[in-house]
């Protein structure tokens, strides 16, 4: 706090002696406008009044002036001038407030019926703190996951088709798509952008048979705007149960094209 003070009262000191020297260089005769004015009012005064009085007046007059600006000079330099603040206060994070928002974020989940284990979200504006189990694991590009069932065989890779079941969630635990429901598992072709980033590097390390929860930070997740589904960042919870790998070909008959996957 202190140096900012002091360095409010150099700048601020440098000004007035800058607006000073120029006063005075002015005197000395480069702007000579003033001194003009201040000769010909003792002149005139000269002209009405011979009397010596009046020019020791002028002279007077102008020696007030110069002490009434080196005084002001001295006061600024001094620091006895209002401060003004140069930056705003930054609001601290309070203990309470995010055990009180984990608490509610718990309550909603729970009104939802949410899965055994969920993770929590500590939101706060845009900043979201993830609360999971030592179970979890986190990528280097922000995914986080955990494997239930490890399964058997290869992963898959790019150009194969992946046949899967998932139950998808958002923060408050509340379920917003499942393919169990729908009565049919999907069906994607890996490296086509067919999903979302996260949901991809989820899946692509999963084999036959496995069962995994991933958590799609905003940065994988979904483009947000008014011409999408999406009108905020919000992380996504998505079980995964991966049933089969099928390779895929391409066929050309005549004119037309398509991929088939065995």
């Amino acid at each position: 706090m202190f140096s900012m003070l002091h360095c409010f009262y150099i700048s601020v000191s440098f000004s007035y002696f800058l607006t000073y020297y120029i006063s005075a260089y002015a005197r000395v005769g480069i702007v000579s406008t003033q001194r003009k004015k201040i000769a010909i009012f003792c002149s005139s005064h000269r002209l009405k009044d011979n009397g010596a009085s009046l020019q020791s007046g002028c002279l007077l007059h102008r020696k007030e002036n110069l002490s009434r600006r080196f005084l002001l000079f001295l006061l600024v330099s001094s620091g006895l001038s209002p401060t003004l603040p140069s930056s705003g206060k930054t609001k601290s994070k309070n203990p309470y407030d995010e055990k009180r928002l984990l608490e509610q974020n718990k309550r909603r989940q729970k009104e939802n019926n949410a899965p055994e284990d969920f993770p929590n979200f500590i939101r706060e504006g845009f900043e979201v703190k993830v609360v999971t189990s030592e179970d979890y694991r986190k990528s280097d590009s922000g995914l986080i996951y955990r494997d239930y069932e490890v399964g058997k065989g290869d992963c898959p890779k790019a150009g194969q088709q992946v046949t899967f079941h998932y139950i998808g969630y958002n923060e408050s635990g509340r379920r917003i798509d499942s393919t169990y429901l729908q009565g049919a598992p999907a069906r994607i072709r890996m490296g086509t952008n067919a999903v979302v980033p996260g949901f991809e590097e989820g899946i692509r390390a999963m084999r036959p048979g496995g069962k995994r929860r991933i958590i799609i930070p905003p940065e994988l997740g979904p483009p947000v705007g008014p011409s999408t589904f999406f009108s905020s960042k919000q992380f996504e919870v998505f079980d995964i149960e991966l049933l089969s790998i099928q390779n895929c070909q391409r066929r050309t008959i005549a004119f037309y094209s398509d991929v088939v996957c065995n």
